[in-house]
């Protein structure tokens, strides 16, 4: 991560690493705290909520998969970032749910830059209404912009992908829908060092940190 800051001209510290610990024992996420990674990511409610229980307080959570609107009220209880918000209904649903629990989450537009009809997010050129709703929601934080790079296209396919995300993210703030620290969450794995280059403020890596073992068979959370 520093090396690919240090080549893109970037700051040291400019872009967050998320240990996503889906399909972790708790303990290794506890591990993972008392190394020095406060913020840890988790893809299924069902999964998170006793793990989040063991580890105890210290750590960020973020919710980096898909989720589902009947879920939304245990998802607004437990994560202090959602990464994976991809229609305006889901949009409305967690803002109703986090202003009844008295909480205000971060919340990620997720788009599909990539074009792939088995991802979710919403399509690119529905991305600023999407945004501009968010952001008409009081009780969320809008964080910025979330994209998954694509399985094919190699390097190139990874960078166009990630540069896109970019360009929405810069677009929406020149017309004031978004902060001018609005982040962008993308990168893998497999790719994380292609989005620091592209501007990543936050990079979700499973494998590359806890090995083969761990989360990295599932898309969206490598």
């Amino acid at each position: 991560m520093a090396r690919a800051l240090d080549r893109s001209g970037r700051p040291p510290g400019a872009t967050r690493l998320l240990a996503v610990t889906k399909g972790l024992p708790a303990d290794v996420a506890g591990l993972a705290l008392r190394l020095g990674v406060g913020d840890l990511g988790e893809s299924r409610i069902q999964e998170a909520e006793p793990k989040i229980a063991l580890v105890g307080p210290g750590p960020r959570w973020h919710l980096v998969g898909h989720l589902q609107t009947n879920k939304v009220k245990r998802a607004v209880a437990l994560f202090e970032e959602i990464h994976s918000v991809d229609s305006a209904r889901l949009a409305e649903e967690i803002a109703r749910r986090a202003a009844d629990q008295g909480r205000s989450p971060a919340v990620y537009v997720e788009v599909n830059t990539s074009g792939d009809a088995a991802k979710h997010g919403v399509r690119p050129e529905d991305a600023t209404s999407l945004i501009e709703r968010v952001a008409s929601l009081a009780a969320l934080r809008p964080a910025g912009l979330m994209t998954i790079g694509p399985l094919e296209g190699g390097a190139e396919g990874a960078r166009h992908a990630f540069g896109r995300l970019r360009r929405i993210r810069d677009d929406a703030m020149e017309r004031g829908l978004l902060k001018r620290d609005a982040g962008l969450s993308m990168g893998m794995s497999d790719d994380f060092e292609i989005a620091i280059e592209e501007g990543a403020t936050i990079v979700r890596i499973g494998s590359g940190l806890f090995g083969l073992g761990g989360p990295g068979g599932s898309p969206g959370q490598r």
